[in-house]
């Protein structure tokens, strides 16, 4: 049984999908007129080992995550280069899927850009306006949350408390302080012809739009950020009510901040770290460990202690992997070996390794049984106390676990010269030519064979 948080409820449920054995899920992406820092990675990477979890569970796993590719941030920074709002998007949006590959995020299903949508948020817009959800002033839509029984469920805040530390525009055009644009006349940057007028989308009707094209609506995950509770993804439950008649999502779920030196990082103190100069600083491995440390609900301190025990840690990880990987081919000349887990102390901590994750995702305690099994890697290669299949069954189940976590060394097969320096190596310390047996041994590190 999988049990995580859901932010709807405010409560650790059991998880239901709607299919059985398959989850759809959304999580929002970037706007693209930069590159990522830390804290926009972090949903990225949680969300990932999520996927990953599911699929490995043998779920069909669907996962989307959009590009929001017009914005008012994206026309100015057009603006000011003298190039079109296309130009800024498409070379955000390679460098964003750069960084997804350089942090071993497993493809998304689909990138949905917002003004590939666009025709289908016209529909929507009007299709709210016909059912008296939302109304028309001068030129602008806005969503009428009147209209919405239970607006500020998702946020767990009543109406009068939502504002507070929330970007809601106040204008005389509004009903209502909190309702929202849904479509904005601009004379500003691109735009699109409408009924309404000539410009853009509001920024909450976009997600909607292409979750319900995608994947239909409901769906069983939509996640993200703790800030897009409120209020974005309160505001895109809303109309998914008022359109579609359900909360666009059975289950909410939000990871927590990032923190630097324990100061929330925000791009107005100027404390963010640009992901790709520490993902090549650090590597993949120690950056998904490191963001990967604390309860996803919780927020993350990114400090020199942290990133100094994420690089102990994953250098532990290796170092067993590949001990392992290397004995396998030079005992048994064996390369990415892959067996059914039959051996009871492998299966136990397969199963320890599963009920962690399935327990809200508890990260912490998936690293516990991940320790134990490099401690088994450690003994088995040392005093070779397993036999083939079961050093296959190892291999499997070590494998196994770091996929999920996104972790995956690659190490290379050791051609004949190293096999045949190994080989002599075991043959001078089975001799008991210690001499010979040593300066083997020092030719061997330096090669990076054995560790």
């Amino acid at each position: 049984m999988i049990r995580f948080y859901n932010s709807l409820t405010g409560r650790v449920e059991e998880f239901k999908p709607i299919k059985e054995k398959e989850v759809k899920m959304y999580v929002c992406g970037s706007t693209v007129y930069n590159g990522m820092h830390i804290g926009n990675t972090r949903p990225i990477i949680f969300f990932d080992v999520v996927a990953r979890f599911f699929k490995y569970l043998g779920y069909k796993v669907t996962y989307v995550s959009n590009f929001t590719d017009i914005d008012d941030k994206i026309i100015k920074k057009a603006a000011a280069e003298g190039v079109s709002e296309e130009e800024i998007a498409n070379r955000y949006i390679k460098v964003i899927l750069g960084t997804y590959k350089k942090l071993n995020i497993l493809p998304h299903d689909a990138n949905p850009r917002v003004t590939e949508t666009m025709d289908d948020i016209v529909k929507f817009v009007q299709l709210l306006v016909d059912k008296k959800k939302a109304y028309i002033v001068d030129g602008d839509v806005y969503f009428d949350v009147d209209t919405v029984s239970d607006y500020g469920t998702l946020s767990g805040q009543k109406l009068d408390d939502l504002i507070n530390g929330a970007r809601v525009d106040e204008n005389d055009k509004k009903k209502n302080p909190y309702d929202f644009n849904l479509w904005k006349e601009t004379v500003d940057g691109v735009k699109w012809h409408t009924c309404f007028s000539d410009g853009r989308p509001g920024w909450h009707t976009e997600c909607v739009v292409m979750i319900n094209k995608i994947l239909g609506s409901p769906i069983d995950i939509h996640g993200g950020g703790t800030d897009l509770k409120f209020p974005h993804h309160e505001n895109e439950r809303a109309q998914a009510i008022a359109a579609y008649d359900n909360g666009l999502a059975n289950y909410w779920m939000h990871t927590g901040w990032i923190a630097i030196d324990n100061v929330k990082m925000s791009k107005s103190l100027g404390n963010t770290v640009d992901a790709d100069k520490l993902v090549t600083d650090l590597g993949y491995g120690v950056y998904r460990l490191a963001l990967l440390s604390a309860p996803y609900r919780q927020m993350v301190n990114y400090q020199e202690d942290l990133i100094k025990s994420s690089n102990n840690q994953y250098d532990k990880i290796v170092r067993a992997f590949i001990q392992l990987t290397r004995k396998l081919q030079i005992s048994y000349d064996l390369v990415n070996p892959k067996a059914e887990i039959k051996k009871e102390s492998f299966v136990n901590l397969n199963n320890e390794f599963i009920e962690a994750l399935s327990d809200d995702f508890n990260i912490s305690n998936a690293m516990t049984a991940l320790d134990k099994v490099i401690k088994e890697v450690n003994v088995a290669t040392r005093q070779n106390n397993l036999t083939k299949e079961e050093l296959v069954e190892l291999y499997t189940l070590f494998f196994n676990m770091l996929w999920v976590l996104g972790i995956e060394p690659h190490i290379e097969a050791l051609n004949e010269e190293e096999l045949s320096l190994v080989r002599e190596w075991n043959e001078a310390r089975a001799n008991k030519d210690f001499a010979k047996a040593d300066l083997l041994r020092s030719q061997i590190s330096e090669k990076g064979i054995i560790l």
